[in-house]
């Protein structure tokens, strides 16, 4: 059996390339830059972009099953179709595709009303598949390191209730469960941990791990995307806010079924923000310390 990962440079897909290689299973890697690409090695990695439906159909040439993991990009629909379509035409087994949590709940969130389009187009055809719906991942905030440690706050507007996230590296395990063993066709896995973050919730923890006061900055979704169009281009500063105003206005919170569901596919317990938080903090002061 041969799998053919898209983002497979990326934080997901290369956890997924790791995996599969790790269970033997046979992996053909797709990358825009393959000369500089890093995979384990016996990974096949050849040259495509999922615009360009030529190098997609040399790359799905061979391979029985197909990942389908799309980066945030304005063409976000398209970038998924021309894959899955080629795909589908060349006989392909098997699609685990990467969606995102409640994607049906928050259509005016420009890439969740595109996971949307292509949750339906797979349900629509013959190919067997599976949807992978992971919530708010741990990592986003990885990005905030030099505002937590240097400025003391939590800026990610995500409100007080509680939002659902999950570990990006259980994600890569689920998918990789899908790809490498039977019985997922035709599923859909809400992948979702039993943390349930808040604003000042993960401030709290981030304050305890770097021992140091950090504050929530709150949820003023115009001040945030002000400043994230300073950082981003200005559709997807809007997309992400969208999507954040949403969670807060709408509710984005998992339940213990889900928790359970995910943890019995995994074979394990999905990872906690807390723990997340623990480990980054150690791995921050370990470069520090080279």
């Amino acid at each position: 059996m041969k799998v053919l990962v898209t983002g497979a440079t990326g934080n997901v897909g290369a956890e997924v390339v790791k995996g599969l290689n790790q269970r033997g299973v046979s992996v053909r890697a797709i990358a825009r830059k393959p000369e500089s690409a890093t995979v384990p090695q016996g990974v096949e990695v050849v040259g495509g972009d999922l615009t360009d439906p030529e190098s997609i159909r040399s790359a799905v040439r061979g391979v029985d099953k197909l990942f389908l993991l799309n980066a945030v990009v304005a063409d976000e629909l398209t970038q998924a179709l021309i894959p899955y379509g080629i795909a589908k035409r060349a006989g392909v087994k098997h699609v685990t595709y990467v969606s995102v949590y409640k994607a049906d709940h928050f259509r005016d969130v420009p890439h969740f009303a595109s996971k949307v389009a292509v949750e339906n187009a797979m349900h629509e055809f013959g190919v067997p598949y599976t949807i992978l719906r992971p919530a708010y991942f741990f990592q986003n905030d990885l990005s905030i390191k030099a505002l937590l440690e240097q400025i003391g706050i939590y800026p990610m507007p995500i409100g007080t209730v509680g939002i659902s996230a999950i570990d990006s590296r259980d994600v890569a395990e689920a998918a990789t469960v899908t790809l490498a063993e039977s019985g997922h066709e035709n599923q859909t896995y809400d992948l979702v941990s039993s943390s349930q973050i808040t604003g000042p919730g993960n401030a709290a923890l981030w304050s305890k791990a770097l021992g140091k006061q950090i504050n929530y900055t709150g949820h003023d979704f115009d001040a945030w995307e002000k400043q994230m169009s300073t950082q981003l281009p200005g559709w997807m500063a809007y997309d992400m806010r969208t999507m954040l105003e949403g969670y807060v206005e709408r509710g984005f919170a998992s339940n213990d079924e889900q928790v359970s569901r995910v943890t019995k596919l995994l074979g394990h317990a999905p990872k906690t923000y807390e723990a997340f938080v623990e480990e980054a903090v150690a791995g921050w002061s370990k470069s520090k310390q080279r």
